[in-house]
């Protein structure tokens, strides 16, 4: 792999930024709406979008992503597009064939749960209705380490009845991940565990390969500090990757795309259709998925729709404050 680009200075960094501010359709992961922060380099468009409770340190490699993507570009693919699965947020059951009609034609679903506020039976209710509307569907659930390790257990043994092919992150911590799994083992239920947060807000990204703690990764290229790095982490893990977003516009789902493309296996359908979620997009040709898959091409951001989502004066300067904090982690 070619080493990361250098870091531009700040200067040129902050002289290419925009600010936009775009609506979601429905609420994911408590946003309502999503701020990003663009950048333009040499190579492109990039995507600086750590949520926003995210400290600076942890924010500081979605910033690298960003770099990597305007700077320098992606390795080449080995593919020329990538299946992607619908995802279901925390909605009612009555909500869920709304939801599904955004994504078009899927043959995979991932249904959030473990919602705070709500309990098992709206779990339960939601991830039947997909069922019901797809009966030969992929389905898997994303718990985003909302459950205590007995309560998975009993989630798990509930929603065992729609053959879900895996968990995502059910519990919070990596000794729980592990204990969960071999449970279900023991039991002899079939349903896999996935790691995502213990992946990525870890210091040691390969701590949940080394305590056998998960049967997969699912990866996030921008916190892992961009596409290169995460390919390098994948290969070290020696574990099966489903590619993941974080609420992208089209700009940064190019990066999880250009990771996906790059990789030679992908055995289940990545979660990076995610900006049919969005209320907008920065560009006129949105990266949703065509016939359940997104193809491998570059992003054209529109001025006037950088314009028209263009953030308040207050949100661009925190923004721009950020990012020079996140780079001074960088520098550092």
């Amino acid at each position: 792999m070619h080493p990361n680009p250098p870091l531009p200075p700040l200067e040129e960094l902050a002289a290419s930024a925009r600010v936009v501010s775009v609506p979601m359709r429905v609420r994911f992961r408590g946003v309502l709406v999503r701020e990003a922060l663009l950048l333009r380099g040499p190579a492109g468009w990039g995507e600086f979008c750590p949520f926003l409770e995210y400290d600076d340190a942890e924010s500081a490699p979605w910033l690298a992503c960003a770099v990597e993507a305007a700077w320098q570009g992606f390795p080449d693919p080995v593919r020329t597009s990538v299946p992607v699965n619908a995802t279901v947020p925390a909605v009612g059951p009555r909500e869920v064939e709304d939801v599904l009609a955004r994504f078009g034609a899927v043959d995979a679903v991932k249904v959030k749960v473990a919602e705070k506020g709500q309990g098992l039976a709206d779990d339960v209710a939601r991830v039947a209705e997909v069922r019901r509307l797809l009966p030969d569907a992929g389905i898997k659930v994303d718990a985003n380490g909302g459950w205590t390790q007995d309560g998975a257990l009993e989630a798990l043994e509930a929603l065992g009845p729609f053959n879900l092919q895996y968990v995502e992150q059910p519990v919070a911590d990596i000794a729980g991940l592990r204990a969960v799994r071999l449970e279900l083992r023991r039991r002899g239920e079939e349903v896999l565990v996935a790691a995502d947060e213990s992946v990525r807000r870890q210091e040691d990204p390969l701590l949940v390969a080394r305590e056998d703690a998960a049967d997969l990764l699912v990866i996030k290229a921008p916190p892992l500090g961009g596409v290169r790095r995460a390919l390098g982490i994948i290969d070290a893990a020696g574990l099966p990757a489903v590619i993941s977003s974080a609420l992208d516009t089209s700009v940064g789902i190019r990066a999880g795309v250009a990771l996906a493309a790059t990789l030679p296996d992908l055995p289940f359908a990545c979660g990076l259709a995610t900006v049919s979620l969005m209320a907008g997009d920065v560009t006129h040709h949105s990266l949703v998925p065509e016939g359940g898959r997104l193809p491998v091409r570059e992003v054209e951001v529109s001025e006037g729709l950088l314009e028209r989502f263009a953030a308040a004066p207050d949100r661009a300067q925190w923004w721009l404050e950020r990012l020079g904090r996140a780079h001074a982690v960088l520098a550092d």
